[in-house]
């Protein structure tokens, strides 16, 4: 990870030195111990997020934040302070979507989130590109505008830019949306949470707050340890720059 944290100081540096920039987070020292020493404070942003006790693991932030860097250093991202990670290694039972705000330096939700229905029960285990599947793809997406479905409402498009792993995904329709089978309460009569036919489905009251903040170029990643994705996505093994 020690590459990748050091790639994000040199892009948020300038940020960090204007008044204001929302890193109060962070004390005066430590900020200078950042920009001093990038490698041995590789772990900090993972720290002062608190992501550890809310349930993401360092090693899914560090894939996420390998696959943004590479989109931030090829400017395909108009809106690069926001990186949301959907973590499907866990039951559907958890809050596995998190939506990180690299200039406020927060945690902005925290929240549930539904997999396909062909993709698993309470866990997600299989994924696919193929339209009808009815199963979630795997990979980095770059968030679209808003849209109002008839069937779903309120809701955002996403462009999966992986071949092979969710390149179709304008052509499936997977959108992010709310449902009213992705809360607690259906977890609370059914085990699990219900499933889409393989859109990121949110609980009803959270999807238009969090659509507001992540639509119009950010980066989305969708996570699980697949082999073959993680040995072949054409953006983890790709090179920065």
């Amino acid at each position: 990870m020690k590459k990748y944290f050091f790639y994000l100081v040199l892009f948020l540096a300038p940020a960090i030195h204007q008044a204001g920039s929302g890193f109060s987070n962070l004390s005066n020292e430590k900020l200078a111990a950042v920009l001093a020493d990038p490698i041995e404070e590789e772990e900090d942003l993972y720290s002062v997020l608190n992501l550890s006790e809310h349930g993401l693991s360092s090693e899914v932030f560090e894939l996420a934040l390998k696959g943004y860097l590479k989109l931030k250093a090829e400017n395909r991202l108009d809106n690069p302070d926001i990186l949301t990670i959907v973590d499907f290694s866990q039951t559907s039972k958890n809050k596995r979507l998190f939506v990180v705000d690299f200039e406020k330096q927060e945690l902005l939700f925290h929240t549930l989130v539904a997999h396909g229905r062909n993709t698993g029960g309470e866990y997600a285990k299989h994924f696919s590109n193929v339209n009808g599947s009815h199963k979630s793809s795997l990979g980095f997406y770059i968030t679209k505008n808003n849209h109002m479905g008839s069937r779903v409402g309120f809701s955002m498009i996403m462009e999966g830019i992986e071949k092979g792993f969710n390149d179709n995904a304008r052509n499936r329709q997977i959108i992010m949306h709310g449902a009213d089978y992705a809360t607690e309460d259906f977890i609370n009569r059914n085990g699990r949470l219900g499933r889409s036919y393989g859109c990121p489905a949110v609980p009803p009251e959270v999807i238009r707050p969090i659509v507001d903040i992540i639509q119009n170029g950010t980066c989305l990643f969708i996570y699980y340890p697949d082999d073959t994705y993680l040995s072949s996505s054409p953006v983890l093994t790709a090179d920065i720059g």
